[in-house]
């Protein structure tokens, strides 16, 4: 099997289910969106959240793509950057017990964390506060890094640093890696249109978005996106949530639509959860329509918890539904 080395910012969710949307509006935090806060803000929605019952999960884009990799099997890497304190250490020793190889930068910062509000009907809200991630510099990388991987699996979140995305995805290149961009969020990718269109150009092999972030890039709705973005590097996964996924490579065009799900409780972490089932399956050699089954038996499973954390009892359930797929 090959392997995956998964690098983004280093983060800590603590989430908590809202009553309704009034708090995202007090935090000036648009619905759906990821936005980068500083320390103040950061302290002031921690000050909200110690009157509400919140949950702690290791998160970060990636990370989560990584944690689900992991309790597959895949044995995956990550890079990232932590703080000296209690968040980076509960983040380096869950992704240890996973059996994740965690290639983990200090910094003098605090470890970031991303205050995640779940609204009535399961969308999910980020105010994120970098912190130590933030200081992950391109010097920092070298190519030992990414040695041992046959896919490098990079979040369009670092786009906030030219340099370090560049040399991550420049290095990933120099030993042998395809390289996989998840395209983040749709108001990163309106930020920032021209330096997404240089990587997805010059270095990208496969690009995973979901419906907005390929209208944010393209102008076009999902198939005029995935024809625009397919003429530019090799796969093009659009994810259209309950509506499944669209997935283009060369002449090939597979939609995939999905089953309901019983209950819709939580959206975090379900893009996260079809990259590694999408992932998962191109380590074992599998056709794309069944990488893409295996993406969202992952998402319409983890879309039914709070946060990104499934007991080793559906973990096991959800294996043995790949293994019966592979064998249809």
């Amino acid at each position: 099997m090959d392997k995956i080395i998964g690098m983004g910012n280093a983060l800590v969710d603590v989430l908590v289910t809202l009553q309704d949307d009034s708090l995202l509006d007090e935090m000036s935090l648009p619905k759906g969106s990821m936005q980068l806060i500083n320390e103040d803000k950061f302290l002031k929605i921690s000050g909200k959240f110690s009157d509400m019952k919140t949950h702690k999960a290791t998160g970060g884009s990636v990370g989560n793509t990584v944690l689900a990799l992991a309790n597959l099997g895949a044995h995956p890497g990550f890079i990232g950057k932590i703080g000296n304190d209690d968040f980076g250490q509960y983040f380096k020793k869950n992704g240890l017990k996973q059996g994740i190889d965690m290639k983990l930068l200090a910094g003098d910062l605090p470890t970031g964390v991303a205050s995640t509000f779940i609204s009535p009907d399961g969308e999910r809200t980020f105010g994120t506060y970098l912190g130590a991630a933030a200081t992950m510099k391109a010097e920092n990388l070298t190519l030992d890094m990414f040695k041992g991987y046959a896919y490098l699996y990079i979040e369009g979140y670092l786009v906030q640093d030219h340099e370090l995305i560049l040399r991550a995805m420049q290095l990933g290149k120099e030993a042998g890696l395809q390289i996989c961009l998840d395209m983040a969020s749709y108001n990163i990718v309106e930020g920032d249109l021209e330096f997404f269109d240089i990587l997805i150009t010059k270095y990208v092999d496969i690009v995973f978005a979901n419906e907005e972030e390929a209208k944010a890039y393209t102008g076009k709705d999902a198939w005029g996106a995935i024809n625009e973005i397919a003429s530019k590097c090799s796969v093009v996964i659009v994810k259209l949530g309950a509506q499944g996924s669209c997935i283009k490579k060369g002449t090939e065009c597979i939609k995939l639509e999905v089953p309901p799900v019983k209950k819709l409780v939580d959206t975090t972490g379900a893009g996260d959860y079809y990259a590694a089932g999408f992932l998962y399956g191109l380590t074992c050699g599998y056709s794309l329509e069944k990488c893409s089954i295996i993406g969202s038996i992952l998402a319409s499973n983890v879309i039914q918890v709070v946060g990104t954390t499934l007991s080793k009892k559906k973990w096991d359930e959800i294996k043995l539904n790949i293994e019966v797929l592979l064998q249809a």
